[in-house]
Protein backbone atom coordinates (compact mmCIF):
# COMPACT_ATOMS: atom_id res chain seq x y z
CA UNK A 1 0.00 0.00 0.00
CA UNK A 2 1.49 3.41 -0.94
CA UNK A 3 1.89 5.95 2.27
CA UNK A 4 0.18 9.01 2.00
CA UNK A 5 2.20 12.01 1.71
CA UNK A 6 0.68 14.28 4.75
CA UNK A 7 2.88 17.43 4.99
CA UNK A 8 1.24 20.79 4.44
CA UNK A 9 2.21 21.99 1.46
CA UNK A 10 2.15 26.03 1.67
CA UNK A 11 4.52 25.84 4.65
CA UNK A 12 6.53 23.55 2.61
CA UNK A 13 6.78 25.96 -0.23
CA UNK A 14 7.77 29.04 2.69
CA UNK A 15 10.13 27.11 3.69
CA UNK A 16 11.64 26.35 0.42
CA UNK A 17 11.70 29.70 -0.83
CA UNK A 18 13.54 30.61 2.44
CA UNK A 19 16.32 28.35 0.99
CA UNK A 20 16.34 29.37 -2.32
CA UNK A 21 16.06 33.14 -1.05
CA UNK A 22 19.61 32.97 0.67
CA UNK A 23 21.17 30.21 -1.38
CA UNK A 24 20.09 30.98 -4.84
CA UNK A 25 19.10 28.63 -7.01
CA UNK A 26 22.51 27.12 -8.28
CA UNK A 27 23.30 27.33 -4.99
CA UNK A 28 20.88 25.02 -3.04
CA UNK A 29 20.25 21.38 -3.34
CA UNK A 30 17.73 18.97 -3.36
CA UNK A 31 18.88 17.79 0.08
CA UNK A 32 18.92 21.55 1.19
CA UNK A 33 15.06 21.77 0.25
CA UNK A 34 14.08 18.46 1.32
CA UNK A 35 15.46 19.07 5.34
CA UNK A 36 14.27 22.71 5.50
CA UNK A 37 10.57 21.18 4.10
CA UNK A 38 11.34 17.99 6.38
CA UNK A 39 10.03 15.61 3.48
CA UNK A 40 11.96 13.39 1.30
CA UNK A 41 12.56 13.54 -2.39
CA UNK A 42 10.18 11.51 -3.12
CA UNK A 43 7.00 13.15 -1.69
CA UNK A 44 8.73 16.62 -2.97
CA UNK A 45 8.21 14.95 -6.80
CA UNK A 46 4.88 13.41 -5.82
CA UNK A 47 3.52 16.31 -4.71
CA UNK A 48 5.27 19.60 -6.15
CA UNK A 49 7.41 17.69 -8.48
CA UNK A 50 11.20 18.41 -9.60
CA UNK A 51 13.86 21.10 -8.12
CA UNK A 52 12.67 23.68 -11.43
CA UNK A 53 9.14 23.15 -10.49
CA UNK A 54 9.30 24.15 -6.99
CA UNK A 55 11.76 27.42 -7.81
CA UNK A 56 9.17 28.14 -9.77
CA UNK A 57 6.38 28.12 -6.90
CA UNK A 58 8.62 29.36 -4.98
CA UNK A 59 9.30 32.65 -6.95
CA UNK A 60 5.39 33.01 -7.77
CA UNK A 61 4.90 32.68 -4.15
CA UNK A 62 7.69 35.79 -2.68
CA UNK A 63 6.02 37.75 -5.94
CA UNK A 64 2.51 37.08 -4.28
CA UNK A 65 3.67 38.29 -0.86
CA UNK A 66 4.97 41.46 -2.31
CA UNK A 67 1.90 42.00 -4.30
CA UNK A 68 -0.30 41.73 -1.24
CA UNK A 69 2.52 44.28 0.65
CA UNK A 70 2.09 47.05 -1.79
CA UNK A 71 -1.66 46.70 -1.82
CA UNK A 72 -1.17 46.93 2.36
CA UNK A 73 0.49 50.43 1.68
CA UNK A 74 -1.60 51.69 -1.15
CA UNK A 75 -4.85 51.58 1.29
CA UNK A 76 -2.53 52.84 4.31
CA UNK A 77 -4.03 55.62 6.09
CA UNK A 78 -0.50 57.20 5.89
CA UNK A 79 0.03 60.16 3.01
CA UNK A 80 1.15 58.91 -0.27
CA UNK A 81 4.45 60.65 0.09
CA UNK A 82 5.00 59.63 3.71
CA UNK A 83 3.87 55.60 2.89
CA UNK A 84 6.62 56.17 -0.41
CA UNK A 85 9.00 57.29 2.24
CA UNK A 86 8.68 54.59 4.34
CA UNK A 87 9.26 52.63 1.29
CA UNK A 88 12.55 54.00 0.54
CA UNK A 89 13.34 53.60 3.86
CA UNK A 90 12.49 49.60 4.04
CA UNK A 91 14.20 49.04 1.02
CA UNK A 92 17.42 50.82 1.86
CA UNK A 93 17.00 48.80 5.36
CA UNK A 94 16.39 45.55 3.43
CA UNK A 95 19.84 46.43 1.20
CA UNK A 96 21.96 47.15 3.91
CA UNK A 97 20.73 44.86 6.57
CA UNK A 98 18.77 42.15 4.96
CA UNK A 99 21.27 39.44 4.27
CA UNK A 100 19.45 38.02 1.39
CA UNK A 101 17.95 40.92 0.11
CA UNK A 102 15.59 41.03 -2.88
CA UNK A 103 14.65 37.91 -4.03
CA UNK A 104 13.15 38.93 -7.33
CA UNK A 105 16.71 40.91 -7.89
CA UNK A 106 18.46 38.00 -7.26
CA UNK A 107 16.06 35.44 -9.57
CA UNK A 108 16.68 38.44 -12.22
CA UNK A 109 20.26 38.04 -12.53
CA UNK A 110 20.70 34.16 -11.53
CA UNK A 111 18.05 32.42 -13.47
CA UNK A 112 15.53 34.43 -15.67
CA UNK A 113 17.96 34.83 -18.24
CA UNK A 114 17.66 31.11 -19.63
CA UNK A 115 14.17 30.32 -17.83
CA UNK A 116 11.20 31.55 -19.29
CA UNK A 117 8.90 30.87 -16.46
CA UNK A 118 10.87 32.86 -14.00
CA UNK A 119 11.17 35.43 -16.53
CA UNK A 120 7.70 35.81 -16.93
CA UNK A 121 6.79 35.66 -12.58
CA UNK A 122 9.30 38.23 -12.61
CA UNK A 123 8.39 40.64 -15.55
CA UNK A 124 4.89 40.60 -13.75
CA UNK A 125 6.30 41.58 -10.76
CA UNK A 126 7.84 44.12 -11.97
CA UNK A 127 4.99 45.90 -13.88
CA UNK A 128 2.93 45.75 -10.48
CA UNK A 129 6.10 47.32 -9.00
CA UNK A 130 5.79 49.46 -11.59
CA UNK A 131 1.59 50.12 -11.20
CA UNK A 132 1.90 50.35 -6.88
CA UNK A 133 4.41 53.42 -6.92
CA UNK A 134 3.30 55.05 -9.85
CA UNK A 135 -0.45 54.63 -8.07
CA UNK A 136 1.52 55.98 -4.91
CA UNK A 137 3.10 58.84 -6.87
CA UNK A 138 0.16 59.83 -8.59
CA UNK A 139 -1.99 60.37 -5.36
CA UNK A 140 1.19 61.83 -4.08
CA UNK A 141 0.70 64.74 -6.64
CA UNK A 142 -2.44 64.93 -6.30
CA UNK A 143 -2.85 65.75 -2.75
CA UNK A 144 0.53 68.06 -4.04
CA UNK A 145 2.92 66.37 -1.70
CA UNK A 146 4.80 66.20 -4.82
CA UNK A 147 5.27 68.55 -7.55
CA UNK A 148 2.69 68.52 -10.39
CA UNK A 149 4.59 69.12 -13.35
CA UNK A 150 6.64 65.52 -12.60
CA UNK A 151 5.90 62.46 -14.62
CA UNK A 152 4.60 59.79 -12.30
CA UNK A 153 5.06 56.93 -14.96
CA UNK A 154 9.09 58.31 -15.13
CA UNK A 155 9.35 58.34 -11.40
CA UNK A 156 7.60 54.74 -10.58
CA UNK A 157 10.58 53.44 -13.57
CA UNK A 158 13.31 55.47 -12.35
CA UNK A 159 12.72 54.61 -8.84
CA UNK A 160 11.82 50.59 -10.08
CA UNK A 161 15.26 50.72 -11.59
CA UNK A 162 17.31 52.94 -9.38
CA UNK A 163 16.63 50.68 -6.00
CA UNK A 164 18.26 47.64 -8.15
CA UNK A 165 21.09 49.65 -8.64
CA UNK A 166 21.75 50.09 -5.03
CA UNK A 167 21.43 46.45 -4.23
CA UNK A 168 24.21 45.95 -6.81
CA UNK A 169 25.65 49.00 -5.73
CA UNK A 170 25.87 47.03 -1.64
CA UNK A 171 26.78 44.04 -3.05
CA UNK A 172 30.04 45.42 -4.70
CA UNK A 173 30.63 47.76 -2.11
CA UNK A 174 29.25 47.29 0.97
CA UNK A 175 29.23 51.19 1.46
CA UNK A 176 26.04 51.90 3.19
CA UNK A 177 26.34 55.29 3.18
CA UNK A 178 26.81 55.38 -0.63
CA UNK A 179 23.11 53.86 -0.47
CA UNK A 180 21.54 56.40 2.47
CA UNK A 181 22.96 58.99 0.63
CA UNK A 182 21.45 58.29 -3.01
CA UNK A 183 18.00 57.37 -1.22
CA UNK A 184 17.63 60.64 0.76
CA UNK A 185 19.24 62.16 -2.94
CA UNK A 186 15.93 60.59 -4.53
CA UNK A 187 13.21 61.72 -1.57
CA UNK A 188 15.00 65.18 -2.00
CA UNK A 189 14.08 65.20 -5.75
CA UNK A 190 10.77 64.13 -5.23
CA UNK A 191 9.69 66.32 -2.77
CA UNK A 192 8.57 69.95 -3.43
Amino acid sequence: MARNVEFNEALAIQKAMEVFWKKGYNGTSLRDLTDAMQINSSSLYNTIGDKQELFVRCVRHYTDLRKLDWEKRLNSEKSPFATLVDYIHEAVNIIINGEDSCMAVKSAFEVATNDQRIKQILAADDQRSYQFLNDLISKAMEQGEIRADEDPSLLADYFNSTWTGWYESYILHKDSLKIKRMAAFFIKQLSK
